[in-house]
């Protein structure tokens, strides 16, 4: 009798996914044109063959870095406070906004997916939110839950019905700001929605926000995308002085900010980490730059084998979380007219 072995051969197809995350300051604190500078990165990550286009947290018009630096930013009644809160009020953006569609149609005619930090406008409030706007024309958004700290000073609260996971060329996306990668049942809920990439959004990516930044990655086993902003003193004010009217009380709370024109206020620090913590993209610091690279999305279940926090290593049977994914609001109207 002839025996037969069957040889089998198999091969391992890597499922890749390009990003960019831009490290490139805004024209701080002047909308029109850092949207308009954000189309021209936008084009020019896609000519590079991105997929999904990254930006850091608050990237239009900015994060308000005098809430960490200038001395007399939580001052009562404060001129130079007014007067940029008032400043970033001004050139916040608004959904629906002629700007705003500016920043739907980059991503439309780029064929690709937006990922924009904003100070959102609605109504006399400013939110801190993420913006993605997807290749349909369509936009999901995420806003913060809760300032950190002197945020409060400038940032309403966020609520559990911007916390939607976002699709693209397959893949699940989702996306936390700053300071929310240290609530755990933030984190709990956004891995529950089964990410393959998480955003994680930052002023700027310090070592402690690095490692933030890999638990994040080994607790969803997925990749993260670490965006930070770079800003030297001298970019805020010629910022500030690209407007038509003068804003002496701000240029005064800017200048008093104890550093030189010169140095860097954000130091940028942008990475990209695999799901075994390891960086894909070391940090770049203090330097104006798209970074690229390809995410093999083929490799995200083998860390599976030893941790998956929303399967076979949670415990629902001792632990529950409940997601309120309503809409928060102070008033609700009763139209009805009652017989």
């Amino acid at each position: 009798m002839i025996s037969l072995h069957t040889h089998l051969t198999f091969i391992c197809v890597e499922n890749l996914y390009k990003i960019a995350v831009v490290q490139h300051p805004p024209v701080y604190l002047n909308l029109s044109q850092s949207v308009e500078k954000a189309v021209e990165l936008i084009k020019e990550s896609a000519e590079g063959k991105a997929r999904m286009i990254v930006f850091p947290e608050t990237w239009l018009p900015g994060y308000p870095v005098w809430l960490d630096y200038a001395p007399n930013a939580g001052v009562w009644d404060h001129p130079g406070a007014k007067q940029l809160f008032r400043l970033l009020h001004e050139n916040s953006l608004e959904i629906d906004s002629s700007l705003f569609q500016q920043l739907q149609n980059a991503a439309i005619e780029n064929d690709c997916l937006v990922v924009m930090g904003a100070n959102e406008r609605v109504g006399r409030t400013i939110y801190n939110t993420i913006f993605y706007f997807h290749p349909s024309g369509e936009h999901v958004l995420h806003r913060k839950l809760m300032p950190t700290y002197t945020e409060r000073l400038v940032w309403g609260m966020g609520d559990g019905s911007t916390l939607s996971p976002v699709k693209h060329d397959g893949h699940t996306i989702t996306g936390l700001i700053c300071w929310e990668h240290w609530m755990p049942l933030a984190r709990a809920a956004t891995r529950a929605q089964g990410e393959d990439i998480h955003i994680a959004q930052w002023p700027m990516v310090k070592d402690l926000h690095q490692i933030a930044s890999q638990q994040y990655a080994f607790e969803g086993q997925c990749y993260v995308l670490a965006a930070g902003c770079t800003l030297t003193k001298a970019q805020m004010i010629d910022g500030i002085k690209s407007h038509s009217k003068e804003y002496t009380e701000a240029l005064e709370m800017i200048h008093s900010i104890p550093l030189s024109e010169q140095d860097y206020v954000l130091k940028g620090g942008s990475s990209v980490i695999k799901p075994n913590t390891e960086y894909l993209v070391s940090p770049v610091k203090e330097k104006e730059t798209i970074i690229y690279t390809e995410l093999n999305l083929s490799i995200l279940s083998e860390g599976n084998l030893f941790i998956d926090t929303n399967g076979h290593y949670a415990r629902p049977d001792v632990f529950k979380l409940t997601v309120n994914r309503n809409p928060q609001q102070n008033i609700s109207y009763n139209d009805d007219i009652e017989g």
